[in-house]
Order: structure tokens, then C-alpha cells, then sequence
């Protein structure tokens, strides 16, 4: 080509710009997250000119939870194909460049800056500070999430029916809120003698006694109490301070402690149970607050008493005996037992003596009585019309159970024991119902007469 006059500096020429290469396609490169397609690579004696392309955006921002990403290896440059050697030998002719064609080959990548830049501002926007406090361990983290059940769940944090969350679950979150988890524990407590389950979140015997409003002062802890509570629990056993009053030898003693018995109190108040002293409650008891306990100074002795044991009566009808008679075929012998008592006095005062062994020494023996059922006859030939009434007011007044001062005589007419039996009665006479008395007498009368009542036989003929 000749050289040209032109006020413009002359460059070689060149072939007609095709940003993209040949028609065919070749594959694609991969432009800030974009697929274009690629003319393959350039030689040494090709400049290709296109669309101008920006170094990519590089977002330096990484939130605290984010790992880096993984670095890939770069990809290799595919071989050039034949085509693009042909460009490389044309003839390259100079020409110059125009300040418009330079604008517009980087408009279209100010909108791509345009559009990552405003990506990330929405990125930023969304993204949460939060300090996040699990059982007393706190970090701080970013998260998307919209509230704290969310923002719990991203962070596999498992919360149970006695675990409390501060703010609750359904709040919702932004950027520098603090959010805690606090874990239950079980605590099997016994507090003064009285045994529970509780839950607390304390992480402290001292923490959980503060959480459970229980009196430390002055109180008993089976534990260290600034020692740490695991997840799985710990069993307690606390007594408080209490005040007891104990009442001996005449003087009180008030102390105030925090012992789990009685019986400890009472050693605190300096007072010295010995022999068969013992206390108003029982010694083992736990001691409530307020509470009088009284120490019984006691002296006592035992003493040995034999006592009959009462027989048994077995009575059977006997149709030989009149009716109203009873005899007895075995008489009863009391039994003996040997009791032994105690007897106390205390504090000075007597008591009523307590059994505390019983020996028997000998079985009682039953007694047996056979009962008449037989008619009892009322007459006696001979004698029936004699005035029994008046003999009978004459000897004993007319009691059927009198006796005579001597005890010999008995009952109506006043018959000795031998006669009784000797007319067919039997046991004693005044025993006997009037009826028997009245007719064992006519019986007797026509044995031997009036002869036997020398003083009153005169009456029974008026």
C-alpha cells in the first residue's frame, strides 16, 4: 500500500473485528460468573479487540460464620485452531482509534460493576450481628435468620420443656441483639427433711439456691456450693436455720441450728441424756423451726404381781334336775399368771405402772353346772294343807337366801347342808328356788314330822 497523506498517523490494517471469532462455536470462557463465547486462544502475533473486560469484582467482606471458598485450578487454554493463524499472517494495517468506540466498549462493563455492587449492599442488609450466650458461652455470629427459633435451629442448638430462651423463641432478631440459652438441670432436693424434684438453670449449688428462693444463711448444703451442676442433675440435701427451744432440768435453751435431728439439738443445747432419760418427740424426728422439745429425766423399778385368770363356765340342761335347779358337777378354779410392771416416775412425778411381761404359772380350770328342765311337783300327800307360809316367816322371815348367823341354816325353813341333799336337793338350800324349798320341806315333814323346827313347828297348824 502506498503511504497516505492524511493528517492521521498510519497503522497496518486488519482484518475486519469479529468479537467472537469464527461462526463456528469453539466452547465457552467463563467471565465473572457469565458464559460467553470464546474464538480460542490468541498467538503471539494476534491483538484481539472486543468488548472490554474488567478485572472481576472481588468482594473482600467474609461474615465471621462463612468458611473461604474452595480455590478451583485453572482451567486449561484450549489449542488454536487453524483459523486463527490465517488472521495472524494477514497484513496488519495502522488506523486510528476513536475516542467514542473507546466509551462504548466500557459501558457495558460499568453495568456489570453497577449490578454486583447493588447485589452486594442487599447481601449486607440482610446480614445479622448476633452474640449468642449458650449455657453461660457466648460467641458472635452473623445469620440470616428472621427470628430466634430460626436462628437456634441454624445453629443445631436443642432446647427442651425446662431450657429458657431469652427473648423468647417467636421474636424476631436484628443485627447486635444478644439471644441466651439457659439449660435445666434436675435437682433432687431435700430441703429440712422433705424430699422433691426441681428443675433450675442455674449452673451453681449457689446459683440454684438463690433460683429456688431457699434461706443459704446459716444453712446446711451437703455440697460445695460453688460447685458446678452438670446437665445431668445433682442430689442436694440442704437444712436450714432453725430455732429450737430445749426444755431441761427446770431451765430453756434456745439455740438456733441447722441439725437433722432432734436428738442433735438437744447434745447442742448441752444437755446429757443418760439411763432411761428421753425426749417429749421422738430423738430421730427432724426439728421444726419454733419447736419445744422437753428432756424427761426418768427413774423407774419393775414389779412382779400374780393375778388369777378368770375359769370358764360351761353349762349343759339336765332333765333329771327341777326346773330352777342348777348343780354343779365341776366346780371353776381360777387360773395364775405372773405380770411384771414398770414403774416410772418422771420428772418427779409417779406414773401409772405399764405391763411389760405377763407368765403364765397355771391354766384356769372350767367350771360345769347342769340346769333342771324337770316340772317342779307342788304336792306332798299329807302336807298340803299344812301353813308352810306362816313356818316360813317364823324361821327365816320369809327370805329364801337367809342363813343363820352360825352359817349352818338356810333358805326358807331353814334347812342344814346334809338334810338338803338328804331330801334330793342339791348345792345349798338357800340357793334354791322358794318352790323346791317349800316342797322338799313338806317331804320332810312327812318323814319326821314337826320335829324339825322345834321353835316354829307349831304354825304349820295355825
Amino acid at each position: 500500500m502506498s503511504n497516505s497523506q492524511s493528517q492521521y498517523e498510519t497503522y497496518e490494517t486488519y482484518e475486519p473485528y469479529d468479537p467472537y471469532g469464527p461462526t463456528e462455536p469453539y466452547g465457552t470462557q467463563a467471565y465473572g460468573g457469565f458464559d460467553a463465547p470464546s474464538a480460542g486462544p490468541p498467538t503471539a502475533e494476534t491483538l484481539v479487540y472486543g468488548v472490554y473486560t474488567a478485572p472481576p469484582y472481588e468482594d473482600t467482606y467474609r461474615p465471621a460464620y462463612e468458611a473461604p471458598e474452595p480455590t478451583f485450578p485453572r482451567q486449561p487454554v484450549p489449542e488454536a485452531r487453524p483459523e486463527a493463524g490465517r488472521a495472524a499472517r494477514r497484513r496488519r494495517t495502522r488506523y486510528a482509534e476513536r475516542p467514542d468506540s473507546a466509551m462504548r466498549r466500557l459501558l457495558p462493563q460499568a453495568l456489570v460493576v453497577a449490578f454486583l455492587a447493588g447485589g452486594t449492599t442487599a447481601f449486607v442488609a440482610e446480614d445479622k450481628a448476633i452474640e449468642l450466650t449458650v449455657d453461660g458461652k457466648p460467641r458472635t455470629l452473623h445469620t440470616f435468620a428472621d427470628d430466634v427459633s430460626e436462628l437456634l435451629a441454624e445453629e443445631g442448638v436443642a432446647v427442651g420443656a425446662h431450657d429458657v430462651i431469652a427473648p423468647g423463641p417467636d421474636d424476631p432478631l436484628a443485627s447486635g441483639d444478644e439471644v441466651a440459652v439457659h439449660y435445666g438441670r434436675p435437682l433432687r432436693l431435700t430441703l429440712d427433711g422433705q424430699r422433691r424434684e426441681v428443675w433450675t438453670t442455674a449452673q451453681t449449688v449457689q446459683g440454684a439456691l438463690e433460683e429456688l428462693g431457699v434461706r443459704a444463711e446459716g444453712a446446711y448444703v451437703s455440697t460445695s456450693r460453688s460447685r458446678r451442676i452438670g446437665r445431668e442433675g445433682l442430689a442436694l440435701d440442704v437444712r436450714t436455720e432453725r430455732s429450737v427451744t430445749v426444755m431441761a432440768d427446770g431451765r430453756a435453751r434456745t439455740v438456733r441450728t441447722n441439725a437433722a435431728t432432734v436428738g442433735e439439738v438437744v447434745e447442742e443445747a448441752g444437755v446429757t441424756l443418760s439411763g432411761m432419760d428421753a425426749t417429749s418427740v421422738p430423738a430421730a424426728s427432724f426439728p421444726r423451726d419454733g419447736q419445744t422439745v422437753t428432756v424427761l429425766r426418768i427413774t423407774g423399778t419393775q414389779e412382779v404381781r400374780e393375778e388369777q385368770i378368770p375359769f370358764r363356765e360351761e353349762r349343759t340342761d339336765d332333765p333329771s334336775v327341777f326346773k330352777g335347779t342348777e348343780v354343779v358337777e365341776q366346780a371353776g378354779v381360777p387360773g395364775v399368771r405372773r405380770v411384771t410392771y414398770s414403774l416410772r416416775t418422771v420428772n418427779g412425778v409417779k406414773q401409772k405402772p405399764r405391763r411389760i411381761r405377763t407368765e403364765v404359772v397355771r391354766e384356769p380350770r372350767e367350771q360345769i353346772v347342769k340346769v333342771g328342765t324337770k316340772p317342779m311337783p307342788t304336792s306332798v300327800q299329807g302336807a298340803d294343807q299344812l301353813d308352810w307360809q306362816g313356818l316360813a316367816v317364823c324361821e327365816s322371815g320369809g327370805r329364801p337366801d337367809a342363813l343363820d348367823p352360825s352359817g349352818t341354816y338356810g333358805g326358807l325353813y331353814q334347812f342344814d347342808t346334809r338334810t338338803w341333799q338328804g331330801l334330793g336337793g342339791s348345792g345349798r338350800p338357800q340357793d334354791a328356788p322358794a318352790a323346791e324349798q317349800t316342797f322338799r320341806a313338806k317331804k320332810l315333814y312327812v318323814r319326821r314330822g314337826s320335829s324339825p323346827w322345834p321353835h316354829c313347828g307349831a304354825r304349820l297348824h295355825g
